[in-house]
């Protein structure tokens, strides 16, 4: 079958031109895909960073932010776009090795063809070439040849027609004719030889030798272009192949968005900030009517009037009478429902370390024995120490349970009361008309002046009237000031609207005449005039060491 490369047999140089930019192309092909393959693998890793960059830290504070829904989404999310990069890292795999890989050995194998091909080709042409030129060469004799015999032929002719001219010399003449004739006659004959020869080698080389050639070349070119379209098809199969993993991880942060419940992350905020506080009930009216209908003197009046100022100061100071023996440990500077929580965490905490002790123990003892039926195993009395060190940890451990065990067992009891009594106040907050009652006796727990938790019933007239509050100020300017402890520096800004606390600016320095008692809020003064109760919180403490043995507490 005659190919088409054939009718190209004038342009072997241009074939092979040709076939060298098919290589080339190639190689320029393949080194998109490798570009496109490294691409890849850098977009997966900078995709990799960012999840990691934003996962959940162990032990940090963004870990109580995982309760809410939020929070667990963005989280799923985190992980699904981890997988997502897998997916761009396998993408970068099979690029290289389904196309860059095969490509590369497919082109050196492509250049040793080609080579091989082009070698079998310009030998074909020299071996014509060559024997064309023996054709020629053999041409040129045997017309050469011809021409001598020619002349020795006429010289032959004039001799022998001229009678001056011996016999001798004739016979002579005569004899070289004859041999320039027969050498005529052998490149006559080497001539045909070679003639043929080339005839039979021109055939040969035209519709044997290069036709061969080309095909195979032609064969070989036509591999590349199928070797190509094949690694463009790989190229966007292995993309396919991706794609539905690639959806799967979409669809799972399409899920992680739909898993938010908003009324969800509000119960979780209530639950983690609700106090178990009961809100203030109504102020008593105190009737200041009966003392002006009766005569008192001076001194009984003055005494009336101390007396009122020092009752008054008990209610607008709540804050002074506070339990001072056991600081933090038990978490008593927190609201009540807080502090539950945080007790049974730590009650858990502490129970799951004795459970891993006793395991421990367990363990050994059970080595122990078989140590004792089995000596040469091991001494038993090695495990004798690790054992009294379990021993003495879990006792500690056991302490400290029973230790928490009687705040949890506390705080529970006061909230159960405290729901108790809040029924008790619902029903009986109207009357049989609907009428609220003047007077109400409430239950010990009440709010301080910012509604943190207080004990002390007297904080009901804690917010009295302006005039009320001038009078307290006249008695507390009499009393000798507190010595100050410390000094401190306001993180945030604080308003102190309500009657007992002092307002503050963000960064503001004023002197600490106060610690905290554990229910957070700290006592400062700014000067001789302005002091009061500040968030514990919102303030950063440096309190003198050395006066600090000496506070005096109210």
């Amino acid at each position: 079958i005659l190919m088409f490369f054939c009718s190209l047999q004038d342009q072997f140089d241009n074939l092979e031109k040709h076939t060298q930019w098919g290589i080339e192309f190639l190689e320029r092909y393949t080194k998109f895909v490798k570009e496109r393959s490294e691409i890849e693998l850098s977009y997966a890793k900078q995709i990799r960073n960012l999840s990691k960059k934003y996962q959940l830290k162990k032990n940090s504070k963004e870990e109580e932010e995982f309760k809410y829904t939020t929070s667990r989404a963005f989280l799923m999310t985190l992980n699904e776009l981890n997988d997502y990069a897998g997916q761009h890292e396998v993408i970068a795999e099979n690029l290289s090795t389904q196309i860059i890989a095969e490509l590369s050995r497919y082109t050196q194998e492509l250049k040793a063809e080609r080579k091989s091909h082009f070698h079998d080709g310009r030998r074909a042409q020299q071996h014509i070439e060559n024997s064309w030129k023996q054709l020629e060469s053999s041409k040129r004799r045997f017309e050469r040849d011809c021409k001598e015999a020619d002349r020795a032929q006429h010289y032959f002719d004039k001799m022998d027609a001229d009678i001056n001219v011996t016999k001798a010399d004739v016979e002579k003449a005569k004899q070289q004719a004859q041999l320039r004739h027969q050498i005529a006659e052998d490149s006559k004959n080497e001539y045909l030889t070679y003639l043929q020869k080339f005839n039979k080698d021109q055939h040969e080389h035209y519709y044997t030798l290069i036709p061969h050639i080309f095909q195979r070349i032609q064969e070989m070119e036509e591999r590349r272009v199928g070797r190509v379209r094949e690694s463009m098809r790989v190229y966007t199969e292995v993309e396919h192949k991706v794609l539905p993993i690639v959806s799967k991880c979409l669809d799972g942060m399409t899920k992680a968005a739909e898993s938010i419940e908003p009324k969800m992350d509000s119960k979780q905020v209530v639950e983690s900030y609700k106090s178990g506080f009961e809100p203030p009930g109504d102020v008593e009216f105190e009737d200041y009517s009966v003392s002006m209908k009766r005569a008192v003197s001076e001194s009984s009046f003055l005494n009336a009037r101390g007396e009122s100022r020092r009752r008054s100061r008990s209610k607008l100071w709540p804050l002074l009478k506070r339990n001072k023996g056991t600081g933090q440990e038990d978490y008593s500077h927190l609201p009540p429902e807080q502090r539950r929580k945080k007790l049974q965490a730590k009650l858990n905490d502490i129970n799951k370390d004795i459970q891993k002790e006793m395991d421990q123990r367990d363990a050994l003892t059970k080595m122990k024995d078989v140590y004792i039926k089995n000596p040469h195993l091991g001494d038993p009395d090695s495990i004798d120490p690790r054992l009294e060190e379990i021993t003495q940890s879990l006792e500690k451990l056991q302490l400290e349970a029973h230790k928490f065990e009687g705040w949890l067992t506390e705080v529970e009891r006061k909230l159960l009361e405290k729901g108790s009594e809040s029924q008790r106040r619902q029903s009986s907050h109207f009357d049989s008309q609907g009428n609220t009652p003047l007077t109400n006796n409430y239950g010990q727990n009440r709010e301080s002046p910012d509604g943190s938790y207080t004990e002390d019933p007297s904080t009901e007239t804690s917010m009295q009237f302006k005039s009320r509050s001038t009078e307290f100020d006249e008695e507390f300017d009499e009393e000798e000031p507190l010595p100050t402890i410390g000094t401190c520096k306001a993180l945030y800004p604080f308003e102190g609207q309500n009657e007992g606390t002092i307002s503050m600016a963000e960064g503001e320095m004023l002197y600490v005449i106060e610690e905290d008692k554990g229910d957070g809020w700290t006592r400062v003064r700014r000067n001789e005039d302005e002091e009061g109760y500040v968030p514990t919180s919102y303030i950063k403490l440096f309190l003198d060491t050395n006066a600090k043995g000496a506070m005096t507490y109210i």
